[in-house]
């Protein structure tokens, strides 16, 4: 595992030396070659063709001309041939082009042997000797032909030949040493990098030092460790205040359970009871399991929600007499017929659209908070009225105990449990975060603000929806 990045890095090095060799062979026939009816072919070839065309040329019946392979060989590649005699008078030619005369001096046959691409044409210049005559021909090639010539002292080259092949060889160790040096560097970098994310894996990361090239990447794994620890305590702490809950409502359930049990038993045991008794003991069997019943439909609920599997059926109502009659709903009440609850509105009636059933229950769910979390002499109001942003504003406040900023950020927890009452409340403490996932399934948010001693309100704003009435 720990040469592998050397190994890599060899592979990397000699596919990039085989693109090297390939580009450079590719560079070469790039410059130096030309395309021709046969194929590719070095740009060298026109002046070695003209050198070898001299075979070509014959003399029969005593006129200088071109045999027919040689013809055919210029047609085919789209030359051109002219053939000089001692003067430089044109004695044969083949497809020359117009533009160029029948005679030429010994200055201008010179001054070819160094030109360029001109007219449509690059030529080459040779010369042959036939029956004691020297004649010279020159042959035309649709190309663009360079015809540079280099010059140098070929001792010395051949003096430093040993020397540069020295110098190559050299640095090519020196680049192969470098590149396996950087693979050993680079291999305890990564090996670093991995075995930190094992470690991170197994729980026992070592925060690396942010220093060097990979100082980033360290960063990055000390950042994501911290949130990987930050995920467990939280998950910790969820786990436990989830058996906590549980334990809870547990207790809560056996509560009533016990008299439910109880006076069953009694009611089965055959004994001769009255007809008041047996409806006392009813009675209390009934509140019990309306109260077991509300214990298991708060859990359903809040796990419905979650997992937006909660039937959403939103209808137009009028929600100031939404609230009013839930107000009244819950003043009615035997538990709280005795404690002052207010109820105001500052707007006119106005419609819009909900689940009245699930926005009684998040709005119920606060006032009955604010009520069994208080003493019986709390007052407990309830307003609504006109927000900013078409929005209604809906506040429930209380001058009640309050809450410190650790109650407050445990406030929404849906295993969380209120810690104001004297008494252990007849609820699940799912009460709360049941109210902020229904508010927030009607697109609205809520908020709270609250005091130790001062009392505590909660807000809540949902879009008008459906607007005026």
């Amino acid at each position: 595992m720990k040469h592998k990045p050397i190994l890599y890095t060899a592979v990397i090095l000699a596919i990039l030396f085989v693109i090297l060799i390939v580009s450079a062979i590719g560079m070469f026939y790039y410059v130096f070659s030309i395309p021709e009816p046969e194929g590719l072919s070095l740009a060298s070839w026109p002046h070695t063709f003209t050198d070898n065309f001299s075979i070509w040329i014959e003399e029969k019946d005593g006129s200088i001309g071109v045999k027919q392979i040689g013809v055919e060989r210029l047609d085919e590649y789209g030359l051109w041939v002219q053939i000089l005699d001692e003067n430089g008078q044109e004695i044969y030619a083949h497809n020359k082009p117009e533009n160029y005369p029948d005679d030429y001096s010994i200055t201008e046959l010179v001054e070819f042997t160094e030109s360029g691409y001109e007219n449509g044409n690059t030529v080459f210049i040779s010369s042959v000797t036939i029956s004691d005559r020297t004649l010279n021909y020159v042959v035309g090639f649709p190309y663009a032909i360079g015809k540079t010539m280099l010059y140098y002292n070929g001792e010395n080259v051949a003096r430093l030949s040993p020397f540069t092949k020295s110098i190559v060889f050299f640095f090519a160790c020196v680049v192969v040493l470098v590149a396996f040096v950087y693979a050993f560097w680079l291999s305890r970098k990564l090996t670093t990098i991995i075995n930190g994310i094992r470690s991170m894996a197994a729980n026992q990361y070592t925060p690396l030092k942010e220093t060097g090239v990979f100082s980033e990447i360290y960063g990055s794994l000390n950042e994501m460790n911290m949130k990987i620890r930050r995920s467990e305590k939280v998950q910790q702490e969820t786990d436990r205040t989830r058996k906590e809950w549980i334990a809870n409502i547990t207790h809560d359930l056996k509560t009533p359970l016990s008299p439910v049990k109880g006076y069953a038993e009694l009611l089965s045991d055959g004994s001769s009871l009255d007809l008041q008794t047996i409806q006392d003991y009813g009675k209390i069997i009934l509140k019990n399991v309306n109260h077991i019943e509300k214990l298991m439909n708060d859990l359903k609920l809040t796990y419905q929600l979650e997992a937006n599997a909660i039937p959403y059926t939103p209808q137009e109502i009028k929600i100031v007499r939404l609230l009013r009659e839930l107000v009244i709903d819950i003043a009615n009440n035997p538990a709280f017929s005795k404690r002052a609850i207010e109820f105001e509105s500052t707007m006119p009636e106005q419609v819009i659209a909900v689940d009245s059933d699930l926005l009684r229950r998040a709005v119920g769910n606060i006032i009955i908070n604010a009520l069994v979390h208080n003493s019986v002499d709390t007052k407990v109001k309830i307003t609504i009225s006109n927000a900013a942003n078409s929005k209604i504003l809906i506040a429930i406040s209380d001058n009640g105990n309050g809450m410190d900023e650790t109650e407050l950020s445990d406030l929404w927890n849906r295993y969380y449990r209120g810690t104001n009452t004297k008494e252990r409340p007849e609820g699940s403490g799912l009460g709360l975060a049941i109210a902020k996932q229904i508010i927030a399934l009607h697109g609205g948010d809520i908020s709270v603000v609250s005091n130790p001693g001062l009392g505590t309100e909660f807000t809540i704003l949902l879009p008008c929806g459906a607007g005026t009435n």
